[in-house]
């Protein structure tokens, strides 16, 4: 597939990032901020990106930004993170007056899994998305995927839950996030875009004040560093700057096997949007 295909010179078309190898970050001018996005493989296995994220128009000023990590073991999960990328694509932007953004997302989401099931049924996904609608977001989540919104100084406004047996004991205060960073079932994931039982979990919106830094990555950045580490990079510098330096740190840790320090060499995506007006 490798497909790579970048709207920098024109913010109303979209961009892919499907099996890529992008270790630069790409930079996308949107209508009220900025959006940098990079996709870069398995550091040692010398396998296809699993990875794939997408910067989607979604309606006059509404814009999707979307990273799924695909599961399978195979080809086959970037297959599978791909098949949701096109089937939102599919659907967006909105042109119908009376269909929401959301409800055409939402239908992208299930459509996408109704085909995994049927035509793909060794592999899924998670997913990880947020609508831009000019000073709020929506997020949307699906598995281990995360989703963070800091503000300017590092305060952190949103941080999504793992749908995993480790993300539900963080959240219910049984485990710490170092001591989930090192937990020996961290990889397991409870919910995925081609499963039978696979639920959208559906956020608030939540207004951005200027400055602020919306995440989205796959586990290949949370299993190699931590909280504190993610946002004191990414509130630091120019986007694209803040981006690349969480990539190399992430990379870093996933070859150096540093005694007591998280270690997992994973397929990496990082897509970022920092509001400025």
């Amino acid at each position: 597939m490798n497909e790579v295909s970048s709207s920098q010179s024109n913010p109303a078309a979209a961009t892919l990032l499907l099996e890529a190898n992008v270790e630069t970050p790409i930079l996308v001018a949107l209508p009220h901020g900025t959006a940098a996005a990079l996709s870069i493989p398995h550091p040692t296995r010398g396998t296809v990106n699993q990875d794939a994220a997408a910067i989607l128009p979604a309606g006059p000023s509404d814009v999707l930004l979307v990273v799924t990590d695909g599961m399978g073991g195979t080809r086959r999960g970037g297959e599978a993170a791909a098949t949701v990328i096109h089937h939102l694509s599919e659907r967006l932007p909105v042109e119908s007056q009376g269909l929401l953004v959301r409800t055409a997302i939402l239908n992208g989401i299930e459509s996408a899994n109704q085909h995994l099931l049927a035509n793909v049924p060794d592999a899924g996904t998670t997913l990880a998305a947020v609508e831009i609608n000019e000073n709020s977001i929506r997020p949307y989540h699906v598995g281990d995927s995360v989703i963070l919104v800091t503000g300017q100084r590092g305060k952190l406004k949103l941080q999504t839950v793992a749908h995993s047996p480790v993300g539900f004991a963080v959240e219910a205060g049984l485990l710490d996030e170092d001591e989930a960073l090192h937990h020996h079932e961290r990889h397991l994931v409870l919910n995925a875009i081609g499963s039978a039982a696979m639920r959208i979990e559906l956020g608030a919106p939540l207004a951005l004040a200027r400055y602020d830094t919306v995440l989205l990555a796959s586990d290949g950045l949370t299993d190699n560093l931590t909280l504190d580490e993610i946002i004191a990079l990414l509130c630091k510098g120019p986007l694209d700057q803040a981006v690349a330096r969480l990539a190399a740190l992430a990379r870093a840790r996933m070859l150096a096997h540093e005694p007591g320090a998280p270690c997992k060499p994973d397929d990496l995506t990082i897509l970022a949007y920092r509001r400025s007006a």
